[in-house]
């Protein structure tokens, strides 16, 4: 009996102490991952489905990528930053499972939401450019 109010004082200090531990900060994200990795996976066609950039360069969704320049073929240094920006507010550093910009083109079976627009990107979580985007929101650096 005596064994047993000892565990339950202890279980009820810890618990009490547990707010006052130091707690794992999120990840920063990383620009220059999200730059070099991430962006080129806006622009990548996906067997059977457009580009992302083609509807959240022209749509009026919360993702809005920067429309390319003239002639380009990737974003220059401040339409970088801008997408960086964007794409930021969409995550939960060091949450790959509640970001949005990762479950949004997830299929529902995988984990994703119900509802995107623009189809099902991703089959899986195993799929290589959802994996990097889940890299970089979990702080992955150049």
């Amino acid at each position: 009996m005596r064994a047993d109010l000892l565990k339950l004082t202890a279980i009820v200090l810890l618990s009490a102490a547990a707010p006052l531990l130091p707690s794992r900060a999120a990840p920063q994200l990383d620009y220059q991952f999200f730059k070099e990795r991430v962006q080129p996976i806006f622009l990548q066609k996906r067997e059977g489905h457009t580009r992302c950039y083609v509807c959240h360069a022209e749509g009026n969704n919360a993702f809005r990528l920067k429309r390319l320049s003239s002639g380009a073929t990737t974003w220059n240094e401040e339409q970088s930053r801008k997408n960086f920006e964007m794409a930021s507010l969409l995550v939960n550093p060091g949450d790959s499972t509640t970001s949005r910009l990762l479950q949004q083109p997830l299929a529902p079976e995988a984990g994703g939401n119900v509802f995107h627009s623009g189809g099902r990107q991703f089959a899986s979580t195993n799929d290589p450019a959802w994996k990097t985007l889940a890299d970089w929101v979990n702080g992955q650096k150049l």
